[in-house]
């Protein structure tokens, strides 16, 4: 009941501030306004909502799917790790905004670039937690290991991996949100469609409310995302503690 009561109260605040402070509509309308826009033209926001969706969950898939592999390399290879790693944190440091179009013009103006945008969001931060989490062994666990003969690949599938499972779903939370934040950059580099071009297209024709109930639905995907992560770590957790038992 806490966030629910979190979001009443938000709600209520944001209404009062705009009868005390008599903000114009066309600045911030009022909550009412905005969920008669969510209701009237819901369906233009689920079909622009939709290919968003789609870009975030193939960008998050692709994204993470590369940083587990490079982790796991680097991991097994420390020279491949001081030669590339300050590579991947000079690509990081450029702006999203600044790599979108770049990405446009190498891969062109359809779905390709926004997944790719979505990924490379997402690929750094879980990058850095999994190389963290395979890096974090028990010392004696490993010595045990190498006593009694274990492979790199048995190593690493009985004790690196199981002990990033945690550091790995931290990352893919933080991803899971970021995934559409990355999307919707994407899509204000020359889309016609998805959450961000409804964007573009609510603010040039100063049609707050829409722009207003656009965000909303962003916002909604990012949190319907988390909590499917969210989810999937509790399961794993207690499938985890379960084998241990």
């Amino acid at each position: 009941m806490l966030p629910v009561t979190g979001v009443i109260v938000f709600i209520v605040l944001w209404w009062f501030a705009i009868r005390f402070f008599h903000i114009k509509p066309y600045i911030a309308p009022s909550p009412d306004a905005v969920a008669a826009t969510l209701f009237n033209k819901r369906w233009i926001l689920l079909q622009n909502l939709w290919p968003t969706a789609v870009e975030a969950i193939c960008g998050f898939l692709l994204g993470n799917g590369m940083a587990i592999v490079v982790a796991t390399v680097f991991v097994h290879s420390r020279t491949l790790e001081r030669a590339f790693f300050p590579i991947m944190v000079l690509l990081n440091s450029v702006p999203v905004v600044a790599k979108a179009p770049i990405l446009v013009l190498l891969l062109g103006n359809g779905l390709a670039p926004k997944i790719g945008i979505a990924a490379i969001v997402c690929f750094f931060p879980t990058l850095v937690n999994m190389a963290r989490g395979l890096e974090s062994v028990n010392p004696q666990a490993l010595e045990l290991m190498h006593v009694l003969s274990a492979t790199r690949g048995e190593v690493f599938t009985r004790l690196r991996l199981p002990t990033a499972v945690p550091y790995l779903f931290s990352a893919l939370k933080v991803a899971a949100s970021t995934s559409v934040v990355g999307a919707i950059v994407g899509e204000w580099i020359g889309s016609q469609y998805g959450i961000g071009a409804l964007i573009i297209q609510a603010t040039y024709n100063f049609d707050s409310r829409l722009l207003y109930a656009t965000v909303i639905c962003g916002s909604v995907l990012s949190v319907l995302f988390f909590s499917i992560i969210r989810t999937a770590e509790r399961v794993c957790a207690r499938r985890y503690e379960t084998r241990e038992r």
